[in-house]
């Protein structure tokens, strides 16, 4: 099982991107979220987290080994998630995503079947489908926010968890999860700190509220 190509873009695709990691040439599916990311890093080396499937008709013996490929451990697990949903899968899933991680789960945590249905191959009925399994699963991939100053995917990843753990927080301290999610964003979008942990994120939440 491969889940985790580093090397060389050397091509970059509607759907697809060409990564050279000697002696072979990797062809990885990407969402179209992913390859707006990608369009500057033509040239460079990069890593992507990859999802290896079969695709084909067992019953005709036509298998073709596939990799899709994110920026991060967390897009991959979201990704992975919203496939487990009925009537969705890998291609359907590959065509929908054209918003960010962090924008499709708030539209599932706030049950906005219309922004879902929107979605390209994602029609009314499968939104339902979609908010009723995943609502309760997606809190912490609405609080995703994407710092380009960060660059790569680490920053990003330590980013969400702290993030998590402060929601989690809040929510503890009795604060709805609307609320929890306000005050947040409300320190991420205006602070240009790195915050190491959610003890220090709740401090600044709480000077900010003053």
């Amino acid at each position: 099982m491969i889940v985790k190509i580093t090397g060389k873009l050397v091509a970059l695709y509607d759907e697809r991107a060409i990564i050279e990691a000697p002696p072979f040439e990797y062809e990885t599916l990407i969402p179209e979220f992913t390859r707006r990311q990608l369009q500057s890093e033509l040239g460079q080396t990069i890593s992507l987290r990859t999802i290896e499937y079969l695709d084909g008709n067992p019953t005709q013996g036509r298998l073709v080994p596939r990799l899709i490929g994110f920026l991060s451990d967390v897009e991959r697990e979201f990704f992975e998630l919203f496939c487990s949903v009925d009537g969705v899968g890998s291609k359907k899933a590959l065509r929908a995503m054209v918003r960010p991680v962090r924008e499709v789960a708030a539209a599932i945590e706030e049950q906005d079947v219309k922004f879902l249905s929107g979605l390209p191959g994602i029609g009314p009925a499968t939104a339902e489908r979609i908010v009723a399994k995943l609502r309760r699963k997606v809190p912490k991939f609405a609080l995703m926010v994407a710092r380009p100053s960060e660059g790569g995917t680490g920053g990003a990843e330590q980013t969400l968890d702290v993030v998590s753990e402060t929601f989690e927080a809040l929510l503890s301290l009795g604060h709805g999860e609307a609320d929890a999610r306000r005050l947040i964003d409300g320190v991420l979008e205006t602070s240009k700190k790195k915050f190491k942990d959610s003890a220090e994120l709740i401090q600044a939440i709480y000077m900010n509220s003053r």
